[in-house]
């Protein structure tokens, strides 16, 4: 239930993108972009609330125009969650997204044009405590480093972050992460790691333009695992081309699995065999569904039969352990004396299992006050 992640995380700065904390030791935030149009306010607010409610830390938006930037300033007065502005080449916008109450610039300063302008946008940022995202992708880098290079590579990716990186020492400006991604997993995980060794910034991670749901997941899954087993990565998003809503489930999960951050239910399912007394699979999809608005830290396990149902449930929060007809019901890990009717499960699953995301959260509300008091 809920044990300590053994992993080591790598030392860096602390920034802050809102009042989101980055780096230092801070959870690892997650957090995705909007797909909608920006200029088209009314759904691009309906799309960052509906990934503030799955738990998005924060929501980058492209700000391509300045048409962009006056629909920016609407969607900032309407959303909580911080919002990065994505920006490219123009100088101008930054400085009005600045004005807007933008929480974080993504913009590159190499590519904003003379030194005057990249001094503007800077001072803009320092004045306004805005932190900036400096932000390598391995397939639009610098026509001299791919001349130089060949090809995408390791030092290439962290050539070109360095580049900027100068830039923003140069001006005396910490206050910044850095994200060098890659679509093969490879050259992201070694830019990455190549990185980390260079400078005491935050790290945000990503393999970018990873595919499909599914297929993007495994790959963001197995890249950014490597990183986080190894400590290096303070935020990060999942690049699927799927819903943004997906991105920050996957990236929870990816956190999850790793017990660097809990959030939400740990579903442990078995993947069914001829065994089964209930069907596993729908209950657990249909719970999965139902109890999205959880955000309580707990684990569930749904096992099928009673070879491994006793042993997984008595390592959870709640767990149910198939029998016939009725299956055995589990609470922090002791069989209780109530079975379940496997024909009835999901109402009554839901009810128990949202009635100890209760008592958990008054549990953790004493904890909270209680090291206040002292």
């Amino acid at each position: 239930m809920q044990h300590k992640s053994p992993i080591k995380r790598r030392p860096s700065t602390r920034i802050y993108v809102g009042d989101v904390p980055i780096g230092d030791g801070a959870p690892i935030a997650v957090q995705s972009m909007t797909n909608t149009r920006t200029t088209d306010v009314d759904a691009t607010v309906a799309q960052i609330r509906a990934l503030e409610k799955v738990g998005a830390d924060i929501v980058r938006v492209s700000v391509p125009t300045m048409d962009s930037a006056e629909a920016f300033k609407l969607i900032k007065q309407q959303v909580r969650v911080p919002l990065i502005a994505d920006i490219h080449f123009d100088y101008r916008i930054a400085l009005k997204v600045a004005e807007y109450g933008v929480d974080c610039l993504r913009i590159n300063p190499g590519n904003i044009g003379k030194e005057d302008r990249i001094r503007s946008v800077v001072d803009c940022a320092r004045d306004k405590n805005i932190p900036i995202r400096i932000g390598v992708n391995g397939g639009s880098l610098e026509r001299d480093i791919q001349e130089k290079y060949g090809e995408p590579t390791p030092a290439a990716l962290v050539e070109s972050a360095m580049r900027h990186v100068d830039i923003l020492d140069r001006l005396n400006f910490d206050q910044f992460k850095v994200s060098v991604k890659a679509s093969d997993v490879f050259l992201a995980v070694d830019s990455y790691r190549l990185l980390a060794k260079k400078i005491d910034q935050p790290l945000h991670l990503g393999i970018t333009e990873a595919g499909g749901a599914r297929a993007g997941s495994v790959k963001s899954a197995v890249g950014l695992g490597l990183l986080l087993s190894e400590g290096i990565g303070d935020t990060l998003r999942i690049s699927l081309a799927a819903d943004p809503i997906e991105e920050i489930k996957v990236g929870f999960d990816i956190l999850k699995s790793l017990r660097i951050r809990s959030r939400g239910i740990n579903f442990i399912a078995c993947p069914t065999c001829s065994r089964q007394e209930f069907d596993v699979i729908a209950t657990v999809n249909a719970l999965e569904q139902r109890l999205e608005d959880i955000i309580t830290p707990m684990d569930v396990s749904l096992i099928g039969c009673v070879v491994n149902g006793p042993g997984e449930a008595e390592v959870s929060h709640l767990g149910l352990a198939g029998g016939a007809r009725k299956s055995a019901f589990y609470e922090d890990g002791k069989r209780t004396k109530e079975r379940l009717d496997n024909n009835d499960l999901l109402d009554n699953l839901e009810a128990k299992i949202r009635a100890k995301a209760s008592v958990l959260d008054a549990k953790q509300r004493i904890e909270v006050n209680q090291i206040e008091s002292n």
